[in-house]
């Protein structure tokens, strides 16, 4: 098992606490100096708060462990790769670099759609690695989704 694989295995970790609270399944963890410092899930149903992304939970732990808002030399594994706020959240910590597993490409602000990570006109540039463990990542949300097209369509057949 490489590196990127061993911490892509943590952030899936957190993405399956996710999803066991019915959450979208996407999961985050901060590592320097090849050690996880911080951890993250998305509670965004939980906590009725748009910005519990699991990149944004795991950046904050990470700046309050360190006590600092610059995590120069940081790293961050997703499970899926940042959408706009998020990739600014990473931008603005200062991350060198982004690992992330299933694309997104309706919103990733990677690669997919909009260049957010490298963008030329902000202060720092994150250098980023799509599709570690692409297809574990893709099938947890897929499953995640279908679950949740079944409930609505018994519901919908329920009446």
């Amino acid at each position: 098992m490489t590196r990127e694989e061993k911490f892509m295995r943590a952030a899936i970790k957190e993405a399956l606490k996710a999803k066991a609270k019915d959450e979208v399944p996407i999961g985050a963890v901060v590592v320097m100096k090849d050690k996880i410092i911080a951890r993250g899930y998305n509670f965004t149903e939980t906590s009725n708060t748009a910005t519990r992304h699991a990149e944004v939970v795991a950046i904050e732990k990470a700046c309050k462990k360190l006590k600092d808002w610059r995590l120069d030399g940081a790293e961050i594994f997703i499970t899926l790769e940042p959408c706009a706020m998020c990739a600014g959240a990473i931008v603005n910590a200062r991350i060198k670099k982004v690992y992330f597993g299933a694309y997104e490409r309706k919103s990733g602000c990677a690669e997919s759609k909009f260049p957010i990570l490298t963008d030329s006109g902000l202060n720092h540039k994150t250098e980023f690695s799509g599709g570690i463990e692409e297809k574990i990542c893709s099938e947890i949300l897929s499953e995640y989704f279908r679950g949740k097209r079944r409930k609505s369509a018994d519901l919908c057949t329920d009446k």
